[in-house]
């Protein structure tokens, strides 16, 4: 019996030991809306209201997972690092705070808002990835698909194509960070004109 207890012990103090491990903790990384600072609520009090939908994504690109585009057309991910939510939800937060601040609208609200719009606002997440297939260091690209509609009538007023390239400095993940921030806030800057161009030439509303 002693001898059977001494043995359980052993085994249990090797499972406990298994859980441990000297693998490095995932780096967490955030993006930021950069260069426009936001318009005075009073300025933006006389325009339309606007939703943002939840984004949709291509495949492999719902997650937190940081994409990698290599040669031959294969993807993968940075190992031990990732975005701090998943990306369309990083992509939404982005794209409402940067529509606020265009002052184009009275308001911007995200999918999980209680509050009526006039207007929303679709983004499918076309490209988001780390190209790899020219140089040592990536190209951080990023593309997103537009369609903004009227909600009163579910009309499609406008669909447009919004995109931005950055090249990272280094071969390390901050380098890649930041251009991704930059290629992002050029898409984001191209998604505000879009949607700023609709609303000055809307088509006429529709018969009952």
């Amino acid at each position: 019996m002693k001898h059977a207890l001494a043995v359980l012990t052993l085994l249990l103090a090797a499972c406990s030991g298994g859980l441990r491990s000297n693998a490095p903790a995932s780096q967490t990384y955030v993006l930021r809306v950069t260069g426009t600072p936001p318009t005075p609520a009073a300025a933006r009090a006389a325009g339309p209201s606007l939703r943002i939908e939840r984004p949709s994504a291509a495949p492999g690109l719902r997650s937190e997972r940081i994409v990698i585009m290599q040669p031959d057309h294969r993807m993968s991910y940075y190992a031990g690092s990732q975005w701090a939510a998943e990306l369309p939800q990083v992509i939404q937060e982005l794209a409402v705070e940067r529509l606020r601040a265009s002052g184009e609208w009275s308001s911007v609200v995200d999918s999980e808002s209680a509050f009526a719009s006039e207007y929303f606002l679709q983004i499918t997440i076309r490209r988001f990835e780390a190209d790899y297939t020219t140089d040592a260091a990536p190209t951080a690209w990023v593309t997103l698909d537009c369609a903004i509609g009227r909600r009163a009538d579910h009309l499609l007023l406008a669909g447009f194509t919004a995109q931005g390239s950055a090249s990272a400095s280094t071969n390390r993940m901050s380098a890649v960070v930041a251009a991704f921030e930059a290629a992002a806030n050029a898409a984001l800057s191209e998604v505000a004109a879009g949607s700023a161009a609709t609303l000055k030439s809307p088509p006429a509303p529709s018969s009952p």
